[in-house]
C-alpha cells in the first residue's frame, strides 16, 4: 500500500478541499447512523415492555463527559415516556418510526455528499495522470522508444490508466468513507462494552490476514496481465503496420497462431485475476458471519453470567452497530483488492513517469547570440547507442553559414546518426558539436532546436488541416505567411484545389496525399519556421521523377543562404554541395566537392557508378 499513498501524495494536493468536504460528510453520515440506530432502543422497550416507566429528567449542565451518553439516553427515554402518557403507545411508536425515517434520510443525504465531493478528486487525479504521462512521453528522448514497444506504450496510456481509474480511483470513496464509519462505530461499541469490543478487535486482524495474502497474489497476477496486454497491443500495431508484407509472404496463418497464443495467455491470466477478485466478497461475508456468531456467543454468555454490564436491548443495539461495521469492512476489503489490482498498472505507468531523461538543459545555460549565423562544427565526435559499439567515431565537419555539406555512404554508415546528434536527439559520448562556437550541450534544448528545421525522408504529418500542419512550429503564423511558404514549396496549387483549401484535413499521417505532396507540405513547414540551420534527411529518395523535380526546386529555395546538412541517397541531388563527406563504418573516408571526389576514384566514385547502373 506504500505505492497507493505515494500516488495520493503526488496527485491529491490540488483537490484537498474536496477530500476534506468528503471526509466531513462521511463523519456526519457515521454519526447520523449511530443516532438513527439509537431510535431503535425505545421501540424495543415499548414493544417488549422490558423496562418499567419512571424516568426523571436530568439537566445536561454540569454532567461529566464520561456520563454524557447515559444522561442523554435517560432524557430521551424521559421524553418518550411523556409522549406515551400524552398520546399513547401506538402514536408514540409512529412518531419514533417517523424520527427513524428522518434520521435515515439525513444519514443517506450526508453519505451522498461524501460520494459527491470525492468524484472531482477521483476524476481529476485520473486526468492528471493522463496529462503527466503524455507530457513525460513527449519530453523523453527518442532513444527511450527504441527500447520500448509502441504497442506497450499505448497499453500503458490506455489500458493501464483505465485500470487505475476503474480500480484505484473508483475505490477512493470506500477508502475514505468506510474507515470513518468503522472508527465511529468502534468508539460507540467501546462505550457500550469494552470487554466485547476488545474481543472483536482480537478477531478482526485474524480475518484481515487471510484477505491480505489473497490481495498480494492478486497484485502479482495483475501485473503479469497488464504486461501481457501490452504484448497484445504491440502485436496488433505491428500487424496493421506490416499487413502488406504479411499478405505478400502468405504469412497470415503464422501471425494468427502467434496472436492466438498471446490471447490464450491473456485468457488464463484474466481468469486467475477475476477468480481472486471474486473471492473477496464471499470470503469477507463468510468471515463476517463467523465473527458475528462468535460475538453473539461471547456477548450472550456475558449477559447470562451477569458480567457484561449491559442488558439484552443494549446488547441488541451493540449487535446492530457491530453489524453496521460488517458492510463497510467488506467494501473496504473489496476496495483493497481493487487497489492491489490497480497498483500493478500504476507500477507499469511509473516505469515511464520515473524514466530519467538524459537530454537535459544545463544548470547555467548559455543564451543564444543575438546574431545567429548558423555555423556548425563537429569536432572529434564519437557516439554509441549501447555504450559498447561505436556507430560514428572521429568525426570532424565544419559547415559555415550558408554552406551545404552532404553526408553520403552505404546504409548503416552513420549518416542519420550524425544528423540526429545535432539537435540533441541523442548526446555524444566524446568530442563536441558547436553552433556559432557554443557547445550544443551548453544551450537550452528548446533554444537549440529553435535554430533548426527538419525535412525527413518519411514526411511526418498530423491528422489536421493543411494550415495547421504548415504552421506547426509557428503558433502565431498568419494565413498569408502560410500561403507564401506553400508557394515557395510548390504546394499552394494542390492545396487550394482541395475541398476546403487550407482548412482541409489531410488524414492520418497525410494518407490523403501523394508522397510528393506530403514532402512539399513538410518543406513548407520548414520554410515558415525560417531556421538558420537546415537538416535534410534523404528528402527526395522515395519520390517519382516528376515529384522529385518539384520537391528539389522547393528544397533549393529552402536551402538558399542557410547552413544545410544533407543526408543524400540520390547523389545527383548534391552535385552542387559545398562539401561532400563520404562515410564508411562510422568514419569519414573521403571529403570534397563532387568533381574532386570523382577524381579520387574511391568510395564516392563507386557509389556514383552503382547508382548509374541502377538507373
Amino acid at each position: 500500500m506504500d505505492q497507493f499513498w505515494k500516488l495520493l501524495r503526488r496527485y491529491v494536493p490540488p483537490y484537498k478541499k474536496y477530500l476534506v468536504l468528503s471526509m466531513v460528510s462521511n463523519l456526519l453520515a457515521a454519526l447520523l447512523t449511530i443516532f438513527s440506530f439509537a431510535v431503535i432502543m425505545p421501540i424495543l422497550e415499548m414493544l417488549f415492555e422490558i423496562r418499567e416507566r419512571g424516568y426523571e429528567y436530568i439537566p445536561m449542565s454540569g454532567v461529566s463527559i464520561t456520563h454524557l451518553a447515559d444522561v442523554a439516553t435517560n432524557n430521551f427515554y424521559y421524553v418518550t415516556q411523556l409522549a406515551i402518557d400524552a398520546w399513547g403507545s401506538s402514536a408514540t411508536l409512529a412518531l419514533l418510526g417517523a424520527l427513524l425515517v428522518v434520521m435515515t434520510a439525513l444519514k443517506t443525504g450526508a453519505s451522498y455528499l461524501g460520494s459527491y465531493f470525492i468524484i472531482p478528486l477521483r476524476s481529476g487525479i485520473v486526468r492528471d495522470i493522463r496529462n503527466t504521462l503524455y507530457d513525460k512521453i513527449v519530453s523523453l528522448p527518442i532513444g527511450f522508444f527504441t527500447n520500448e514497444r509502441k504497442g506497450d506504450v499505448l497499453a500503458r496510456m490506455s489500458g493501464d490508466v483505465a485500470e487505475v481509474e476503474n480500480s484505484v480511483m473508483a475505490s477512493l470513496d470506500m477508502i475514505f468513507k468506510n474507515p470513518v464509519m468503522i472508527i465511529v462505530c468502534l468508539a460507540i461499541m467501546i462505550a457500550i462494552s469494552w470487554q466485547l469490543t476488545l474481543f472483536v478487535l482480537v478477531l478482526l486482524p485474524v480475518a484481515g490476514t487471510f484477505m491480505g495474502r489473497v490481495g498480494k497474489s492478486l497484485k502479482r497476477t495483475s501485473l503479469d496481465l497488464q504486461n501481457q496486454w501490452g504484448v497484445i497491443l504491440s502485436n496488433i500495431e505491428e500487424t496493421i503496420g506490416g499487413l502488406r508484407i504479411i499478405k505478400a509472404f502468405n504469412a497470415e496463418s503464422k501471425v494468427e497462431r502467434r496472436f492466438h497464443a498471446e490471447t490464450q495467455r491473456n485468457f488464463e491470466l484474466s481468469n486467475r485475476v477475476a477468480r481472486r477478485q471474486s473471492l473477496a466478497h464471499p470470503m469477507s461475508e463468510f468471515l463476517g458471519t463467523v465473527t458475528i456468531a462468535i460475538v453473539l456467543w461471547f456477548g450472550g454468555s456475558l449477559i447470562i453470567t451477569g458480567h457484561s454490564g449491559i442488558d439484552a436491548p443494549m446488547f441488541i443495539y451493540y449487535l446492530v452497530i457491530f453489524y453496521s461495521i460488517i458492510n463497510p469492512a467488506k467494501d473496504l476489503s473489496k476496495a483493497m483488492y481493487a487497489v492491489q489490482k490497480g497498483l500493478a498498472s500504476m507500477q507499469r505507468i511509473d516505469k515511464i513517469l520515473e524514466a530519467v531523461n538524459p537530454i537535459a538543459d544545463p544548470a547555467n545555460p548559455t543564451p543564444l547570440p543575438e546574431r545567429k549565423g548558423g555555423e556548425v562544427s563537429y569536432k572529434d565526435v564519437a557516439f554509441s547507442y549501447d555504450g559498447k559499439h561505436q556507430v560514428v567515431e572521429g568525426i570532424d565537419i565544419t559547415i559555415r553559414p550558408g554552406e551545404t555539406v552532404a553526408l553520403v555512404g552505404q546504409s548503416g554508415s552513420g549518416k542519420s546518426t550524425l544528423a540526429d546528434l545535432l539537435p540533441r536527439f541523442y548526446d555524444i559520448q566524446h568530442g563536441s558539436i558547436t553552433v556559432d562556437g557554443i557547445d550544443i550541450r551548453d544551450l537550452r534544448v528548446h533554444d537549440l532546436r529553435s535554430l533548426m528545421g527538419n525535412v525527413n525522408q518519411d514526411a511526418i504529418l498530423f491528422n489536421d488541416t493543411f494550415f495547421n500542419n504548415i504552421a506547426f512550429g509557428v503558433p502565431d503564423a498568419t494565413l498569408e505567411q502560410v500561403q507564401e511558404a506553400a508557394r515557395i514549396a510548390n504546394a499552394h496549387e494542390f492545396i487550394i484545389e482541395s475541398e476546403h483549401g487550407y482548412d482541409t484535413y489531410i488524414g492520418d499521417r497525410g494518407c490523403r496525399l501523394s508522397g510528393g505532396q506530403r514532402q512539399r507540405i513538410s518543406i513548407a513547414r520548414a520554410i515558415l519556421k525560417n531556421p538558420p540551420i537546415l537538416i535534410l534527411d534523404e528528402a527526395t529518395s522515395a519520390l517519382d521523377s516528376e515529384s522529385e523535380l518539384l520537391v528539389q526546386q522547393a528544397l533549393e529555395r529552402l536551402m538558399h543562404n542557410r547552413t544545410t546538412l544533407v543526408i543524400a541517397h540520390r547523389l545527383a541531388t548534391i552535385r552542387h554541395a559545398t562539401q561532400i563527406c563520404v562515410l564508411h563504418r562510422g568514419r569519414i573516408v573521403e571529403r570534397g566537392t563532387h568533381d574532386e571526389l570523382l577524381k579520387l576514384n574511391g568510395y564516392y566514385s563507386r557509389l556514383v557508378d552503382m547508382q548509374s547502373v541502377e538507373n
